[in-house]
């Protein structure tokens, strides 16, 4: 999906299509995008950087083997500031409101449904929980073809069913691994809920399990991944306030059909 002049259009498609998806299913969006990652997150961004990189030749050299360079070729998109550029204008056109985060779009989005401004935030990644999002929906953008059921996870009934509280759950969310720091080798899922309902805490925990059989990381800064989880740098709901528009439909045709060729 390109303009006459070669420009990449995909990710227009895919927000436009989907944000109509959502408005004609009776959903107001609110989208909200990433700032600045905390340095803590620097290690695991460089680690999904070079698993990318492998990503990427591993499949060249698939299509190296079927002779399907020009193809391949032509499917890398490469995303750059001016795509997001693009995306917050059409939104914009379309009516809808957006929020530019100061850090991690997660914890901005938990923060809004705290502060009671939306019901859920919508996302693939579980650290919404983790910040606090009181409901956490997943799915919403499955492929409709192969039916995937949204999958709706509430804050509350997970903290009662556990049986554990905000402190202890982000615990154990840090002891199952977090984009901020290491865990500790040895401990999966089962041994995680066992040790935290135990010892409640992470600090309990390294005074009470053997650290030569379960390895922790040298210099494990969790305090600091905890202190990340429990008081993110977020716009404070309170200074929020969402607005949908009529859309304005005549910058959207100059937009999407005479600058990026749609019909």
């Amino acid at each position: 999906m390109q303009t006459q002049n070669g420009e990449i259009t995909r990710h227009l498609i895919g927000i436009f299509y989907r944000t109509i998806r959502l408005i004609s299913n009776g959903i107001k969006p609110v989208y909200v995008f990433d700032g600045k990652p905390p340095d803590m997150k620097m290690g695991e961004l460089v680690k999904r950087s070079e698993r990318r990189a492998a990503d990427f030749e591993r499949a060249l050299s698939r299509a190296v083997e079927r002779g399907e360079v020009d193809t391949f070729e032509k499917n890398i998109v490469q995303v750059t500031r001016e795509h997001f550029d693009e995306v917050k204008r059409l939104l914009t056109l379309m009516g809808v409101p957006l929020i530019e985060a100061p850090s991690e779009a997660e914890a901005q989005c938990a923060e809004l449904v705290k502060g009671g401004k939306v019901h859920a935030s919508v996302t693939e990644d579980m650290d919404a929980l983790a910040f606090g999002s009181n409901i956490l929906l997943r799915n919403i953008f499955g492929d409709e073809t192969r039916k995937f059921n949204v999958k709706e996870f509430n804050l509350k009934r997970v903290l009662d069913e556990m049986k554990l509280t905000m402190n202890q759950f982000i615990d154990f969310c840090i002891l199952l691994g977090c984009d901020y720091c290491g865990s500790i080798r040895g401990i999966g899922p089962k041994k995680a809920f066992e040790l935290i309902k135990q010892f409640q805490s992470i600090e309990v925990i390294l005074e009470n399990i053997d650290t030569e059989r379960y390895i922790p990381p040298e210099n494990w800064p969790y305090a600091q991944a905890r202190e990340l989880l429990m008081s993110p740098d977020v716009i404070s709901a309170e200074q929020i306030q969402l607005q949908w528009k009529n859309p304005d439909i005549e910058g959207v045709v100059e937009f999407m059909c005479r600058e990026k060729n749609f019909e």
